[in-house]
């Protein structure tokens, strides 16, 4: 089995810093055409998404859980399989006592990917990623993903891309490499 791995805010959805409330949620240009084009190709969809604004106190697991939910109602109506959204409400540094710690869960570290790999027996060197941050690139490559691209958006002019990321500035880019 084949798995496309999206990071949420950046890719999914417009980049508005710690977005928890439905109506600041505004998806991305393309997200529904590529997953629906990965679903068809037999790609099981999976977010994997850190969340520093729960350790920070911005929102709280239960505001996570509501806007997700209504994100993949929306993808469900547009005709959209999303197999598992998987989160990281961990932060090293910041944050209070039970969220302020070190996660195989928080990317760079691959714990996300790992964990949909073995309950879903993801092939990861067939698979494939798309965040917006170099941790999400190299969360793909700790994990084993060999094709893994760097959304950049255009706003933002002080990421030094990741050596080993293919850039895309369209979300639309990645569909022939669905095979």
């Amino acid at each position: 089995m084949k798995a496309l791995f999206l990071d949420r805010d950046g890719v999914i959805n417009e980049d508005f810093k710690y977005v928890h409330k439905i109506n600041n949620f505004k998806f991305k240009s393309g997200i529904f055409d590529l997953c629906r084009v990965a679903n068809v190709r037999g790609y099981l969809v999976f977010i994997i998404t850190n969340q520093a604004g729960i350790a920070r106190g911005y929102y709280t697991e239960r505001d996570f859980i509501k806007i997700t939910k209504w994100m993949l109602n929306e993808f469900w109506r547009k005709e959209c399989n999303i197999s598992r959204v998987y989160y990281c409400p961990y932060h090293p540094d910041i944050g209070n006592s039970i969220y302020k710690r070190n996660s195989s869960f928080r990317k760079p570290n691959p714990g996300m990917i790992l964990k949909a790999a073995k309950r879903f027996s993801i092939d990861l060197e067939n698979s494939i990623l798309v965040g917006d941050q170099n941790s999400d690139v190299q969360a793909g490559l700790n994990a084993g993903i060999r094709k893994n691209f760097l959304l950049l958006d255009r706003n933002r002019t002080n990421l030094k891309p990741h050596p080993l990321a293919t850039i895309i500035r369209d979300l639309k880019e990645v569909i022939p490499f669905l095979v």
